[in-house]
């Protein structure tokens, strides 16, 4: 009876945890939490004393004894500890304000498809350690589906790619399923990485991860355009070891990422080869969907569309997609119990 009464007060709270970002919702608020999964921790100490923003404006700055952390690699957990104090520092700031944290909320996060029940395990375990009374695990290319209202439900194929900041997801649902997918280790990071190695060749310049994601933003382009545009490029000469400037265009930077588009784009048709062909007429109709940050990559839908000759759209703001259809999930119990998976330790969840 006191478990029903209490029921009513707790907040189910929804995660989309990231391997560049971490996002919460909560039932009937929506988003209330975005940022990036960094933790720093200063190790005199043997305390955390920033994560997220706070964390991510020390990168590339911060002196030997205070240790930026990235609890999350490719979409899992690389470091558990850190982990759980990073959702417990977000639980705790969701709660701030709110004397009913001692009924442990309900919590859906979504996983990648790849997952090992070792590290589905762990994800529960740092949930329920940060202050979860339930964990709900879901695959995360199911809630960017249902975030992009594509109809997951119906007996028909639709085709969603989730180009996310750790991995990329490419997959084909039915029947609230994933019927064929495909995970790469070959992201947003990656082609941060790609910028950066083509700056050390081409110019001799080393530029940090920070510069080379803002030209990424701001002239990177995965199809070619009529108009050229340009950007400064600060780092340090190689040969001198000087601070150097240079400018770079968007053709150069679109050669960087030639490689790893190229990659993901034959991905999409291997998964495109195995679909059974009644799914992919569906397809075929209905086009291929782009979400996650990699989405907002410019004509990264031509490329695509292109060589595989199926349109392709980005969903409405391709960066919340798993995130809003995790919140979606907490408005509704029978989806949400169709496409929960299987808890990894379920002697161990609170009830």
């Amino acid at each position: 009876m006191f478990k029903s009464f209490f029921s009513k007060f707790s907040k189910n709270i929804g995660i989309d945890l990231g391997t560049a970002n971490t996002l919460v919702c909560i039932q009937d608020k929506g988003i209330v939490i975005r940022e990036p999964s960094i933790v720093a921790i200063n190790n005199r100490l043997d305390q955390i004393i920033a994560v997220g923003e706070d964390g991510r404006k020390m990168v590339g700055k911060n002196p030997n004894y205070i240790t930026l952390a990235y609890p999350l690699v490719r979409g899992v957990i690389s470091d558990f500890e850190v982990t759980e104090k990073m959702l417990k520092y977000f639980f705790d700031k969701i709660f701030a304000d709110n004397l009913n944290f001692v009924i442990r909320p309900k919590v859906v996060i979504g996983i990648p498809l790849d997952i090992t029940e070792v590290e589905k395990k762990a994800v529960e375990d740092a949930a329920l350690g940060a202050g979860a009374g339930k964990v709900y695990l879901i695959e995360e290319i199911m809630a960017a589906a249902i975030g992009a209202r594509l109809p997951v439900q119906d007996a028909s194929g639709c085709m969603i790619i989730n180009l996310g900041g750790g991995k990329t997801e490419i997959a084909v649902i039915s029947l609230h399923g994933v019927v064929i997918s495909k995970s790469l280790k070959l992201a947003g990071e990656d082609l941060n990485k790609n910028i950066i190695q083509y700056a050390r060749d081409r110019f001799n310049l080393l530029i940090g991860e920070k510069i080379a994601e803002e030209i990424k933003k701001q002239i990177g382009s995965a199809h070619e355009f009529g108009e050229t545009r340009e950007i400064e490029m600060r780092g340090r000469d190689l040969i001198s070891g000087l601070p150097r400037e240079i400018i770079i265009n968007d053709y150069q930077v679109r050669e960087s990422l030639a490689n790893s588009i190229a990659t993901i784009i034959d991905a999409i048709k291997s998964v495109l080869e195995l679909t059974p062909p009644e799914l992919v007429a569906d397809i075929y109709e209905r086009g291929i969907v782009l979400c996650g940050g990699g989405a907002l990559l410019r004509g990264i839908d031509k490329a695509v569309s292109q060589e595989t000759a199926i349109p392709v759209r980005v969903a409405d703001d391709p960066m919340t997609c798993t995130i809003r259809g995790i919140s979606l999930l907490l408005e509704d119990r029978t989806l949400l119990e169709r496409i929960t998976l299987p808890s990894a330790n379920e002697e161990k969840v609170i009830r």
